[in-house]
């Protein structure tokens, strides 16, 4: 059972959404769809209910904070309530492109974290020039989770590991120059993986240049395997029974 955690493959993100989706299906790959605003949750809800092996997780990403309202926030408290529905994502924090919102941010993946403990589910954060503020402010709460296409250190991410946390592996393990993300994986080891393509974004090594989609994951688990010198099949068992033990699908 190999299952990609973390990808957007819905018809705001792709015009072929559902025909990756099917494909993606026939290797016998679960999907959890991650939306990011209104819009992409709703679309992510009705295809997780669409099909048996597709979970939602629903969020609001930093993108939108400035956006995002009280009766935005109503809503996404009762999607929260569907079965499909195994997390609350894509969230969280990136100040790579600036900080002048980060109150806002901040103040929005506060909101989301509170909505998980509300609801008892996982979180998928994003953490792009910003993991001392998540790891801060993920602190106070009672959440555990995934941190989305990690990219920190193997000491934070032992941190982010005492609160409950896995980090989230993808396509830029594959990438040459990435050192810094196979260093980690190297002293963390498979039992903290999970996996995710980000489709269809971050293609690996061997697709760049064109659009990602879950089925690249076989070079993520190839990667992952050379890196830890361990078979294949280990790496698809033990991040599926993480993924299992963290989402409870």
């Amino acid at each position: 059972m190999i299952i990609d955690t973390h990808c957007h493959i819905y018809n705001s993100e792709m015009e072929n959404a559902e025909e990756i989706i099917k494909e993606t299906l026939k290797e016998d790959i679960i999907i959890i769809l991650n939306g990011t605003d209104p819009k992409s949750n709703e679309e992510v809800l009705k295809l997780s209910q669409s099909y048996e092996n597709v979970y939602a997780a629903l969020g609001y990403f930093y993108t939108f904070a400035d956006e995002i309202r009280d009766e935005d926030i109503l809503l996404l408290d009762n999607q929260l309530e569907n079965d499909k529905v195994i997390a609350v994502g894509e969230i969280g924090l990136d100040y790579y492109k600036g900080k002048e919102n980060r109150n806002k941010q901040i103040e929005l993946f506060e909101k989301m974290l509170s909505l998980a403990e509300k609801h008892e589910l996982p979180v998928i954060v994003h953490s792009r020039k910003a993991m001392q503020d998540t790891y801060d402010i993920i602190k106070k709460h009672d959440t555990i989770g995934s941190m989305h296409s990690y990219q920190g250190s193997a000491e934070m991410a032992r941190e982010f590991i005492k609160l409950g946390f896995y980090m989230g592996i993808g396509g830029t393990v594959t990438h040459t120059n990435n050192k810094k993300t196979r260093k980690m994986l190297n002293e963390i080891g498979i039992e903290h993986i999970l996996l995710e393509t980000d489709s269809p974004y971050l293609p690996p090594e061997e697709k760049r240049g064109e659009m990602n989609t879950p089925l690249n994951i076989k070079y993520i688990i190839k990667k992952i395997a050379e890196e830890l010198n361990i078979e294949e099949s280990e790496v698809i068992e033990i991040t599926a029974e993480n993924t299992k033990r963290l989402f409870k699908i």
